[in-house]
C-alpha cells in the first residue's frame, strides 16, 4: 500500500527521532537498542513509502531514546544525591567532634 495524502512522508519526525538518539548517546545512555531497531524499521518503512507505519517508529523511537536519556539523568541525580548526603553525614561528624 503506497503511502496517501493523509499519510505524509514522516520527515520532520525521522529528524526529530535522529536528533533525540544524538543526544541521548552524547550524553552517555546505553540502553538505545530499541529506539535504533524502531528508527531502522521506520526508514525501512518511509523507503517502502508505508509512511504511517514509519511515523509511528519513528515517534517510538524518539520516546525510546527520549526515555533512556531521562533515565540516565534520574541516575547522575541520584549518585549526586547520594554523594550530598555522604558529605552532609562527614560535616555532622565533624561538627559533632568540635562540641
Amino acid at each position: 500500500m503506497v503511502g496517501c495524502a493523509s499519510d505524509p512522508a514522516p520527515i520532520e519526525q525521522l529528524r526529530l527521532t535522529e536528533q533525540a538518539l544524538n543526544q541521548a548517546r552524547s550524553l552517555g545512555a546505553s540502553d538505545l537498542t530499541l529506539a535504533e531497531q524502531k528508527l531502522a524499521a521506520a526508514e525501512a518503512a518511509m523507503k517502502s513509502e508505508h509512511y504511517r507505519e514509519a511515523r509511528l517508529q519513528a515517534e517510538q523511537a524518539e520516546l525510546d531514546s527520549r526515555l533512556a536519556e531521562a533515565r540516565l539523568l534520574n541516575e547522575k541525580s541520584q549518585q549526586g544525591l547520594a554523594e550530598l548526603h555522604r558529605r552532609i553525614a562527614r560535616l555532622r561528624e565533624q561538627l559533632g567532634a568540635l562540641q
